[in-house]
């Protein structure tokens, strides 16, 4: 899976940094994703955007706000 763009709810900043700090590294290491950088929106806002998900994965991650929303792209 190519993955062009993340976001994160801004929150999660304060609820949990570490976890917020591991996972901005993992996706910056995800070469469309380093060079766009990963976009942080309200909770609010990633609640409204997930309502266009074409698939959603449980993962069973308990951590505040720790939701991120991947957007594909085509590897050809």
């Amino acid at each position: 899976m190519q993955v062009e763009r993340a976001i994160l709810a801004t929150e999660v900043k304060a609820a949990a940094p570490a976890f917020h700090q591991r996972l901005q590294g993992k996706l910056a290491s995800l070469p469309k994703v380093g060079e766009r950088g990963v976009e942080l929106v309200s909770h609010e806002e990633l609640k409204r955007l997930s309502q266009k998900a074409a698939a959603v994965v449980r993962t069973g991650e308990f951590t505040p706000y720790a939701n991120v929303i991947l957007y594909s792209g085509v590897v050809f």
